[in-house]
Parts: C-alpha cells; sequence; structure tokens
C-alpha cells in the first residue's frame, strides 16, 4: 500500500475550467454625494467574449455593468466596471461553445460582480445597488433571434466570440 495519492481521472465529455476571475476595468464618480433625493438608476449590463491568442479553448468573458443614478437633474453617480474570467472549455461543439461562453460563463461571474457593486456604492454613501438576477439565456436568445430576423447569422460567430 502506498501513501502516494492518485490524481483525478481526466474529465469525461465536455467541462467548463474557471481559471481567473479579475475586475478589468473600474470606475465610480459620485458627483452627487450631497443629494438625499431617492435616485433614478438605469442599468446597463452587456457580455463580450474573445478567444486568447495561443490557447486553444481559452477565453475571456467579460461582463460589462453600467449604473447611472439621477435625481431631479443632477447625476448622482456613475459606475463602470467591466469584470472578467478566463474559461476553459474542452470537448464541446461550436454551438455549446457560444451558449456556454454568453450564458453560462457570465452567470458564474454575475454574483462575484454584483457583489462588488453593492459595495462600491454603499462605499460611496448610497443605499447599496443590489442588481436583480439577470437571466442571460433570455439575452441571448434575444439577441440570436434579432441577428437572425435581420439576417445577420454572422454578427456572433459560432466559436463564441462576439456578445451578447
Amino acid at each position: 500500500m502506498t501513501d502516494t495519492p492518485t490524481p483525478p481521472p481526466a474529465p469525461q465529455g465536455p467541462s467548463i475550467s474557471v481559471l481567473r476571475q479579475f475586475i478589468k476595468d473600474l470606475s465610480f464618480e459620485n458627483p452627487g454625494a450631497q443629494t438625499r433625493e431617492q435616485p433614478k438608476i438605469e442599468l446597463g449590463i452587456d457580455v463580450g467574449v474573445r478567444g486568447l491568442d495561443g490557447a486553444e479553448n481559452t477565453y475571456e468573458v467579460a461582463l460589462k455593468l453600467k449604473a447611472q443614478a439621477g435625481a431631479s437633474e443632477a447625476t448622482l453617480f456613475l459606475l463602470e466596471m467591466e469584470y472578467a474570467g478566463l474559461f476553459r472549455l474542452d470537448g464541446m461543439s461550436p454551438a455549446d461553445t457560444e451558449a456556454i461562453l454568453l450564458i453560462e460563463c457570465p452567470r458564474i461571474l454575475f454574483p462575484f460582480a454584483r457583489r462588488i457593486v453593492a459595495d462600491l456604492t454603499a462605499e460611496g454613501g448610497f443605499p447599496p445597488l443590489r442588481i436583480d438576477p439577470v437571466d442571460f439565456a433570455a439575452l441571448y436568445s434575444a439577441q440570436k433571434q434579432a441577428r437572425l430576423a435581420s439576417g445577420d447569422a454572422a454578427a456572433a460567430p459560432a466559436d463564441g466570440t462576439g456578445q451578447a
């Protein structure tokens, strides 16, 4: 009997590996810190995907969040963040790769980005901005339908590079 641990078996079938997560870009402007009005918040979310040169099956997926709060005619705060992750996808067809990159990878990143947004707005003197969960599958489906309706099927290549 040996004390040497046996390595785990190689994954059978498709697999997703999260290699890294990081804040790629972040800006928080707070010109209306003294205002005590209830803000009106506009929120935008986008997903960007790019393959990494020289790293087969490895992609950078970036959630791009923009939150702007205003009251009356003034901007209370403006938050822009790009939160990214590096993912390795193995054993997937091109169609599956596109869906995984634009649905599942953002779903993995979202809770971390959501927490950063809540913390930043609270540190800026406002109630924490708690972003509601996002249905990335519905976003992907709607954009895919829009591409098909416009006849622009090449707008998001099947390798997953593009945007949701």
